[in-house]
């Protein structure tokens, strides 16, 4: 009989939601070095008092500790709307990893995992969360839930991106942003993981695009996730290579001293332009390193968390 509750125990999590649980509780370990001196990993079960309103809900065990007075919190009680968006084009499947590998990332699987932490967070914070993944359509689009079922559906989801990836799939950004723009539930919190390399004619229309996802008063951070070394930095051996256009399957044989300096150049505008837009729009770009880590990641989520609060 206990042998079969063991199982049920590690049944409870996928090994993506461990990961997450992981990665959450490093992060929370760390905090009083930050912003988020005295954050409690307890956060999510009470909120301030506001005088006036009944005390039957007060914490009076906190308030002998803390001389504050809190109220507990329930399940039903959202605090905030929060909808995750990943670019799962092929692009994003760059650089080839061995996916078994806990210390190998390439975009999407940071994407997947970062995605899981956050939403960790906002499971201890009762916010409801929804997932939009766009490749070439629009594959994934759920609505903003927090109950522990849609958070189940939503981590399988994230799980499927990093065992069937895509190959040879173009982006279609531009169409995904509209629609998922017009439909997340006013005031959201919109987070966006996108390498942003889908090659528009006019690079106009994606940041139109960009810009639709401040309607109806959303506040936007976009995750703009990259391998720094290879893709901003072309740090590669000096030799001759094959480069493959992921989302085309279009080759093109070079030796990387002779494009570097050109490439450098082009990718330090379109990243200028990139900032601009964001700048003019008033989204949040971050420029994140899938080897950097999560916790610059977290802390943005949660800094924009408490000014929306």
């Amino acid at each position: 009989m206990s042998h079969n509750i063991d199982i049920q125990q590690i049944q409870r999590y996928s090994k993506l939601e461990l990961i997450a649980k992981q990665i959450v509780e490093g992060f929370v370990t760390g905090l009083h070095k930050s912003p988020f001196h005295g954050f409690s990993v307890e956060f999510a079960e009470h909120r301030m008092y506001n005088p006036g309103e009944s005390t039957r809900h007060v914490d009076w065990k906190l308030y002998g500790r803390t001389e504050k007075l809190f109220i507990k919190k329930y399940e039903e009680e959202t605090n905030l709307r929060c909808h995750m968006i990943i670019d799962g084009s092929s692009s994003m499947y760059f650089p080839e990893i061995d996916y078994n590998s806990s210390e190998a990332f390439n975009k999407i699987k940071f994407s997947v995992y970062a995605t899981a932490a956050i939403m960790n967070l906002m499971k201890k914070q009762r916010d409801a969360v929804g997932l939009s993944i766009f490749s070439d359509k629009l594959d994934v689009h759920t609505p903003d839930k927090s109950s522990t079922i849609h958070h189940k559906r939503l981590t399988n989801e994230l799980e499927n991106l990093i065992n069937n990836p895509k190959v040879n799939t173009k982006t279609a950004t531009v169409k995904a942003l509209h629609t998922i723009a017009e439909s997340v539930h006013k005031r959201s919190l919109i987070i966006l993981f996108s390498d942003m390399m889908e090659n528009v004619t006019g690079q106009e229309d994606l940041f139109e695009a960009l810009q639709h996802l401040k309607y109806n008063k959303h506040e936007v951070i976009l995750f703009h996730t990259i391998d720094k070394e290879k893709e901003l930095n072309f740090k590669f051996e000096n030799r001759p290579y094959q480069f493959i256009d992921l989302e085309t399957g279009e080759e093109v044989k070079v030796h990387p001293n002779d494009v570097r300096e050109k490439y450098i150049e082009e990718i330090t505008k379109r990243t200028a332009r990139l900032k601009t837009r964001c700048l003019q729009f008033g989204i949040e770009l971050v420029e994140i390193d899938v080897n950097q880590g999560f916790n610059i990641l977290l802390e943005t989520y949660l800094l924009k968390r408490k000014k929306m609060m």
